[in-house]
């Protein structure tokens, strides 16, 4: 990212501060306001996002296993916290696949293997939620306008993953043999290199088909391991509300995070730019008592997005290490 990009992303996050600081002291106004969360809520959550990591990283090695392509696990939680990372300072977290891309290839695994599990993975994520919100909706019928923006972000998602694997797919049928199309030249594509996205189309095809003889029944075990993470982060508002004394419904706690989370990728601002923020009090403040709403917000967005966040950074900047340690060994064997 350039000097400029990153001076947005600062300028973004700063916002997003801004935004729940507004929210949390709103909150003090109120008799008996509290941010402080009790020790064992603090274990919970932390658990909580250790569980969702964990069994998110499962089903990235899990679904490679499937198609038989070698990943072991300390790479796919690599690759979680790498996505977490990337897609936390992009816009419309744009950044995410390709800083799983990036992970994957530095760790060896080739470009038509790492396309095939991050497309996979992808399709276990769309299918797992839309089990999950076919599941919720019935537990909590009650809830019209929570189930109405939980099937939108559903068909939405769905619509995104299914597009994007089409365009992937006619891309390699049509693409991975004979000459360039006129618009590659137009688009500044040498040559070279588009003999070298040929190969890469032909590869990711010949992976696709392969599919056809993936094994099912690890395909299954991942996506347990994807419906598990998505319910272990939906758990942490409700932990978060219940520890801090509030009783009240659970369906607004589990449905309004699951759609914030999900249309957040549609802000055009890094970490949000607030927008999350300012979702989240628009959506539970009639859920939530308004002398915990701030400290709801802070606890949720610190166990689900600046714990990853933090834990993506280290891994990113370990690979970027790896990177330079590499390219510096070349030069010497050069020189």
């Amino acid at each position: 990212m350039t000097t400029r990009r990153w001076i947005l992303t600062a300028i973004s996050f700063l916002f997003a501060f801004g935004a729940s600081a507004y929210i949390i002291r709103s909150s003090w106004s109120e008799e008996g306001a509290r941010v402080a969360l009790p020790l064992w809520a603090h274990l919970a959550c932390f658990a909580a996002a250790a569980i969702e990591l964990v069994s998110r990283s499962m089903k990235i090695r899990l679904s490679a296993a499937a198609i038989r392509i070698p990943l072991d696990i300390p790479t796919a939680l690599r690759v979680s916290l790498g996505g977490d990372f990337g897609g936390a300072i992009t816009p419309a977290r744009s950044g995410a696949e390709p800083a799983r891309f990036v992970v994957l290839r530095e760790f060896g695994v080739p470009t038509a293997h790492a396309l095939v599990i991050l497309f996979l993975e992808l399709a276990l994520e769309m299918l797992s939620l839309g089990l999950l919100a076919v599941v919720l909706a019935l537990a909590f019928s009650g809830s019209t306008t929570e189930v109405r923006s939980l099937v939108g972000v559903v068909a939405a998602y769905a619509a995104f993953v299914i597009g994007g694997g089409a365009i992937g797919y006619m891309s390699a049928q049509r693409w991975s043999d004979g000459p360039a199309p006129s618009w590659v030249g137009r688009l500044g594509v040498s040559q070279a290199r588009w003999l070298h996205i040929q190969r890469s189309l032909r590869a990711l095809r010949d992976n696709v088909a392969g599919m056809r003889h993936a094994r099912w029944w690890v395909l299954g075990a991942a996506l347990a391991s994807s419906i598990l993470h998505i319910v272990v982060r939906l758990a942490v508002l409700p932990i978060v509300v219940y520890s801090l004394g509030a009783r009240g419904a659970l369906g607004p706690l589990v449905l309004w995070p699951m759609a914030i989370t999900y249309t957040g990728v549609l802000a055009p601002a890094p970490a949000g730019g607030g927008l999350v923020e300012v979702a989240f009090r628009g959506a539970l403040n009639d859920h939530i008592p308004a002398r915990i709403l701030g400290a709801a917000l802070l606890w949720w967005r610190v166990y689900t997005f600046y714990l990853p966040l933090l834990g993506g950074a280290i891994v990113t900047g370990a690979v970027v290490m790896r990177s330079l340690r590499r390219d510096a060994v070349g030069e010497m064997i050069t020189d």
